[in-house]
């Protein structure tokens, strides 16, 4: 029996998003750029500081109250990238994010994904068989609450691919327990990845959990 991947966060790069999201339904708050610097306000928002690499950074708000991140990056100054984190969590928040995301799919098509969370979540805890699978080629890093997987040539960070558990019930504050094990898809994991080829995608990183983690997982769409 296969295992459900969820699409729990996806990220969009494009030249710009500008067009997209120019009505009276958005507004974008600059928080870093030419002559504006607010960083207090990205940490009261996302919970964590902007890194160096950030060269402009915007706070997308909705009629929803949502805050989306909207960044430019050193390495690809001509790209502006919008992050959707948290699409399919336990709270309302998450419904509201699936929700913006269905109204900007058309007008996202051409967007290139350069990040996608994978989620597969387990009744009470990870089986002892995936995580034995995983230490196999891997080592456990533990930051904060959250366990990585990584094999000994990776650092901190790589740009290929993340491998971690956590306790969902935990940071969602559910009723009953819930443990999630996820693989972060990142940029070079992608070759020029438009949105409206993503299903093409599934399979591979399908095959990708099967050869980490030894899981049968079918991805569902957005």
């Amino acid at each position: 029996m296969a295992h459900k991947g969820m699409i729990d966060s996806i990220n969009f790069s494009n030249v710009s998003f500008i067009g997209i999201l120019d009505n009276d339904k958005y507004v974008i708050e600059p928080i870093k750029g030419l002559g504006v610097f607010e960083p207090n306000r990205w940490i009261e928002a996302f919970g964590k500081s902007l890194t160096k690499n950030i060269i402009e950074a915007k706070i997308l708000h909705t009629e929803e109250g949502l805050e989306l991140p909207l960044k430019r990056y050193s390495v690809s100054p001509k790209k502006e990238t919008l992050e959707f984190g948290g699409v399919n969590g336990y709270n309302e928040k998450a419904s509201l994010l699936k929700q913006l995301l269905h109204e900007l799919e058309n007008q996202l098509q051409d967007s290139y994904v350069v990040r996608i969370d994978i989620a597969i979540d387990f009744n009470g805890k990870i089986p002892n068989s995936t995580i034995k699978e995983l230490c196999r080629t891997r080592k456990p890093f533990v930051f904060k609450n959250t366990t990585y997987y990584k094999t000994e040539k990776e650092k901190k960070t790589n740009t290929w691919i993340d491998i971690k558990k956590y306790n969902k019930s935990l940071k969602d504050r559910l009723g009953y327990p819930l443990e999630r094990l996820e693989f972060v898809f990142k940029g070079c994991y992608f070759d020029k990845l438009q949105f409206k080829d993503l299903e093409q995608s599934f399979k591979r990183m399908e095959k990708s959990i099967k050869k980490f983690a030894k899981l049968t997982v079918k991805i569902q769409s957005i």
